[in-house]
């Protein structure tokens, strides 16, 4: 009930002041789990990706946002799922993934971790392979453009300038891979994710 009313209330505004385009809306499954890849410059990633996607998203998000004063009760309010990054046991943050995929569920994942020192894709983890092959959904690469500009990592405020450009892929599926799927296979996969998402940056930027 949060999340929607957040959205309602905050979405047409994000939208008017930020985001300049949205292409490839029509891609995301209108129903069943998926999970929805994207680049990551900048705290306004989530919050657009939000505004426009029309499902209910559950993103990933790292503990120092449980910590914060004023991302806390957003966080926790609107349902995302805690990852503790000096805890080498993610099985809890798996099982929570898991559950929300089972039930046809978004999930939302920058495969980065966190966010770009420089606006460009840098190191990738491979959950994003896991959690595809392991439920057996698809994977809708996003690339989004614009956000470093309005706030970077550096920033302690948006600027107000409607720079961002979201370019929304086709749902990648794996079915042929299997549940024992090796580490190998899941580096292929991620970097086979994250080349789309690159490419699909690089349009938005284009475009």
């Amino acid at each position: 009930m949060i999340y929607w009313f957040l959205k309602f209330v905050f979405g047409p505004i994000i939208r008017l002041i930020w985001i300049k385009k949205v292409k490839g809306l029509e891609n995301i499954p209108r129903r069943g789990g998926c999970i929805i890849a994207a680049n990551h410059s900048s705290y306004f990633d989530f919050i657009c990706l939000t505004a426009v996607v029309p499902r209910r998203i559950h993103f990933l998000a790292a503990e120092k946002f449980y910590e914060s004063k004023f991302w806390w009760p957003i966080v926790k309010l609107t349902g995302q799922i805690k990852v503790a990054r000096q805890i080498h046991d993610k099985k809890e943050v798996y099982e929570k993934v898991y559950s929300i995929l089972k039930k046809g569920g978004i999930i939302g994942i920058f495969p980065e971790g966190t966010r770009s020192p420089d606006g460009k894709i840098g190191k990738t983890y491979t959950g994003v392979a896991k959690f595809a092959t392991m439920a057996k959904v698809p994977v809708v690469p996003v690339g989004i453009n614009g956000t470093y500009i309005i706030m970077s990592r550096y920033d302690k405020r948006p600027k107000f300038i409607k720079r961002t450009k979201i370019i929304i892929g086709k749902p990648i599926y794996f079915d042929e891979h299997k549940k024992e799927s090796t580490e190998q296979d899941f580096r292929t996969i991620t970097d086979k994710i994250m080349a789309e998402v690159s490419e699909l940056s690089k349009t938005s930027k284009n475009s």
